[in-house]
C-alpha cells in the first residue's frame, strides 16, 4: 500500500496548482510510495495538459466533474479515490518543501499512529484578510528558494496559530483551528467513521473546521505540529465575498451542531470563547434551573413564523415546557435547539417575530445585549421581556 495520498481540491487556479504539483514532484519520498489525487470541479483542457506534463514525475490521479465551486465536494471526489495509508490534505495554493512527505510520515505516522496532524501555512497570515486583485505568480524556482529559507526550529512560528496568543484557545478547542490547507490523518479513520466533507457548506469558510470537529468527536487527537508546513501561493481574493460566505457557513454549522461553544465563537471569536465559556455555561445553568437549559424554539403562531429565545428546555431531549409550546399554533411541531441565542443559525430577516423570554435577563448584560442584537438580525419584529420591577 502507498504511504501517502495527497488530496487537492481544484478549480480555476492553474498557476497555483502548477506550483503545488512542481513541489510534490521534488519530494524526497520515493514517487512509488505516494500518489497525488486532485478533485477538479471543471473539465479544463489546460489543467489536463498540465497534469499530463507530470506523467513521468508523479503518480497523479485526477477526478473531474462539472458544477459550481464547492471545496467539500472537490475534496470528497479525491478522497474517495485515495488509496494511501495516510491522507494528506493540501490546497491547490500550497507549495510543500522537498522533505514534507518524508518528515510528516516519519515523525507522525510511521508507527501506525491514529492522530490528526495540522500544519503551518507559511505566508497566509499576511494576506488572509486582504483583497487581492492582480496577482502575479512567480515561477516554481522562486518558491523553492523561499521554502529553503523557512525554518521551524526557532522561536518564531510561520503561522499565527502557533503563537502564545492562540495557545489558550488551541489547547481547549484544537479542532477549531484545523485548516485543510495542510492537514493529515490515517485513511482508515476516514473510512471507519465516514469522515467525508459535508457538501452542505457552500463557498468559503467553516467546512474544514466542521470536518475537524467530527474528527475530534471520534476521540482522535488533533496535533498542532510546528514541524509540518507548506508555503501559501497568493491568488485573486475577494475578502468581503469570502466573509459573507463564511458567515452563512457558520450559521449552517451552528444549525448542524447547536452547541454553546460554537455560537459563542460565532458571536465573540474563539479567544473570548476560551475565556468566557465556563462562565456563560454556569449562568445558563443557573438561569434555567435543575434539569433544564435555555434554548431557542422556532415554529408558527397564528400562521406567522415565530422564534422564541431563552426558552426553557429539557436538558437531555430539549423538549420545551408546556408554557413555551403554548406560544405556537396547536398541532404544529416547533423546532427546539439548545442555543442561548448569542449566535443564531437563521438568516437575516428570516422570521416574522422573535420573542425573548425573561430568563435571558438573568445572564451577564453583555450576553443579553448580544442576544437582542441577534434577535433583531433574524426577525422583522422583536418582542423583549419586561425587566423585573418595571411597570407592566
Amino acid at each position: 500500500m502507498l504511504k501517502c495520498s495527497v488530496v487537492i481540491p481544484y478549480r480555476q487556479r492553474l498557476r497555483n496548482v502548477g506550483i503545488a504539483l512542481a513541489a510534490l514532484a521534488e519530494q524526497t519520498m520515493d514517487r512509488a510510495e505516494f500518489e497525488v489525487v486532485v478533485g477538479a470541479l471543471e473539465h479544463c483542457p489546460e489543467y489536463a495538459e498540465l497534469a499530463r506534463s507530470y506523467a513521468d514525475r508523479l503518480n497523479l490521479v485526477t477526478v473531474m466533474r462539472d458544477g459550481e465551486w464547492n471545496p467539500s465536494r472537490a475534496r470528497n471526489l479525491a478522497l474517495r479515490h485515495a488509496t494511501g495509508e495516510v491522507v494528506v490534505l493540501l490546497d491547490a495554493d500550497m507549495a510543500a518543501p522537498a522533505d514534507f512527505l518524508d518528515r510528516l510520515h516519519r515523525h507522525h505516522f510511521a508507527h501506525g499512529q491514529r492522530v490528526c496532524v495540522v500544519g503551518q501555512m507559511a505566508g497566509y497570515d499576511e494576506i488572509m484578510e486582504k483583497d487581492l486583485d492582480d496577482v502575479s505568480v512567480p515561477p516554481w524556482e522562486h518558491h523553492r528558494e523561499v521554502l529553503a529559507g523557512l525554518r521551524t526550529d526557532g522561536a518564531t512560528p510561520l503561522d499565527r496559530r502557533w503563537t502564545d496568543r492562540y495557545a489558550p484557545a488551541t489547547v481547549r478547542f484544537p479542532w477549531a483551528f484545523a485548516r485543510t490547507a495542510v492537514m493529515a490523518l490515517p485513511r482508515s479513520l476516514i473510512v471507519e467513521h465516514d469522515l467525508y466533507f459535508d457538501e452542505g457548506f457552500r463557498g468559503w469558510g467553516a467546512e474544514d473546521q466542521e470536518w475537524a470537529f467530527r474528527i475530534h468527536l471520534t476521540g482522535t487527537p488533533i496535533l498542532m505540529c510546528r514541524d509540518v508546513f507548506a508555503l501559501h501561493v497568493p491568488h485573486h481574493r475577494d475578502a468581503g465575498a469570502e466573509e459573507r460566505s463564511a458567515q452563512a457557513n457558520r450559521r449552517y454549522y451552528i444549525a448542524k451542531w447547536p452547541r454553546l461553544d460554537l455560537e459563542m465563537a460565532y458571536a465573540y471569536g474563539w479567544f473570548d470563547t476560551a475565556e468566557r465559556y465556563d462562565d456563560l455555561r454556569r449562568e445558563v445553568a443557573e438561569a434555567a434551573g435543575p434539569g433544564r437549559t435555555l434554548g431557542i424554539v422556532e415554529g408558527t403562531a397564528v400562521g406567522r413564523s415565530l422564534l422564541v429565545v431563552g426558552a426553557s428546555l429539557d436538558a437531555v431531549d430539549h423538549t420545551p415546557t408546556p408554557q413555551v409550546a403554548a406560544l405556537f399554533d396547536r398541532g404544529t411541531r416547533p423546532r427546539a435547539l439548545p442555543l442561548v441565542g448569542v449566535g443564531l443559525p437563521q438568516d437575516d430577516g428570516a422570521v416574522d417575530t422573535a420573542r425573548i423570554l425573561p430568563d435571558v435577563l438573568r445572564l451577564d448584560p453583555s450576553h443579553s445585549e448580544r442576544i437582542r442584537q441577534e434577535a433583531g438580525r433574524v426577525a422583522r419584529t422583536v418582542v423583549e421581556p419586561t425587566p423585573a420591577g418595571s411597570p407592566g
